[in-house]
């Protein structure tokens, strides 16, 4: 049976926050269940781009806080750190960690701020589609490894939180490489489930107070959805949170692999949730983006014409160019280098795309909107 910690949680009140850590952390066995003495912690947070918590794109600050202190009373080192979209420098972490509330965060709790930009290359024999992989050298450097998500929907896998937010740790521009090799949406959610199955954190927690729905990354709207959730096992997370969003996991490409592969059972009946009724916390489904080629094609004609009509009707991305001020950002970040800037202006090649949507998730002035056909939105809502 699978433990799930699930608490009604009011706001982001630092004396609050932490009541409701430590409470977490109690109804899972403790923190000395996760943290040894003189272990070096390395919370993985979601820090996606540099945004201040009020907008829901972040981990907030004031959990990470309250984590950090019980980690300290504990006898660890917790150690804040992510590798943001785009460039891993000093520069962006330190305008990321400002921006964001972990500068102050972790001040407040003795915590380190990771700044260490190295990477190495582990290998992973056991993983399904990658048995290499290059993560951020603090990972390699800790002793274990929490991962504190952010509760939102996301363009390409539906779904972002607790084993998403591990795809963090490959560094820098190396994350477009992934993308890129792996544009399958199954292949791209089995490399995540690889990725999190060679950290084995020790704890995931999903900050789902303010959670995110529509366009998220980190173009969606904030919705008060007042739960934080936490487990030793970071599929049955997942899983309890796209549940309580209102969610079908069978539509959840991660969730899917992951009960594919026997991570977890895939049935909320084998998961213990401890602390507040989850069936109080459920909301109305959130709006969430359709993510596949229209299914009633595949097996009525021909492959290469179906395969045709889901090119012409699939996804793509729209510049909303009254918002967009020519940076460059979603050009540098393309993977497959779709994108190029004529006349300050963001222009892209249907043909190269390759539908990761890293353009919206990466465009800090929210001007990248995705565009989905009637048919699409019509098939995802028949599912729903």
């Amino acid at each position: 049976m699978e433990r799930v910690s699930v608490l009604k949680c009011n706001g982001y009140d630092r004396a609050e926050t932490g009541r409701n850590i430590r409470q977490t952390l109690e109804n899972l066995g403790g923190i000395e269940n996760f943290v040894k003495k003189g272990d070096r912690v390395l919370i993985k947070a979601n820090l996606l781009m540099a945004k201040e918590p009020e907008e829901a794109v972040t981990t907030h600050p004031s959990l990470v806080e309250a984590l950090c202190r019980e980690i300290v009373a504990a006898g660890g080192v917790p150690v804040i750190g992510d590798s943001p979209g785009g460039p891993f420098n000093k520069t962006v972490l330190k305008r990321v960690y400002r921006m964001t509330g972990m500068e102050e965060a972790a001040r407040r709790s003795g915590a380190e701020l990771n700044f260490d930009t190295d990477f190495v290359e582990v290998s992973h024999p056991e993983g399904k589609v990658i048995k290499r992989l290059k993560i951020m050298k603090c990972i390699a450097d800790a002793d274990a490894v929490i991962s504190f998500s952010k509760l939102k929907t996301h363009g390409m896998m539906l779904f972002t939180g607790a084993v998403k937010n591990l795809f963090g740790v490959i560094p820098g521009l190396i994350k477009a490489e992934y993308h890129f090799n792996m544009p399958d949406i199954e292949d791209f959610s089995n490399m995540l489930v690889d990725v999190c199955t060679y950290l084995k954190p020790c704890l995931s927690i999903i900050d789902g107070i303010v959670a995110m729905e529509g366009n998220g990354p980190s173009a969606g709207r904030p919705v008060n959805m007042g739960v934080l959730m936490a487990s030793p096992n970071p599929f049955a997370l997942d899983y309890t949170a796209v549940t309580a969003a209102g969610i079908n996991p069978q539509e959840v490409p991660t969730v899917c692999r992951a009960q594919e592969r026997g991570l977890f059972s895939g049935r909320m009946e084998d998961i213990s949730i401890i602390g507040s009724d989850l069936g109080k916390i459920k909301l109305k489904r959130f709006e969430t983006p359709s993510i596949r080629a229209v299914p009633f094609l595949e097996g009525r004609m021909p492959e290469p014409v179906a395969r045709f009509i889901n090119s012409r009707i699939k996804a793509k991305p729209l510049f909303k160019l009254s918002a967009c001020t020519g940076c460059g950002d979603c050009a540098r970040n393309c993977p497959p280098g779709a994108i190029t800037i004529m006349d300050g202006r963001p222009r892209v090649d249907l043909e190269k795309c390759i539908r990761c949507f890293c353009c919206q998730e990466l465009c800090y002035n929210k001007a990248v909107e995705i565009y989905r056909p009637w048919i699409m939105k019509m098939v995802h809502r028949r599912k729903s």
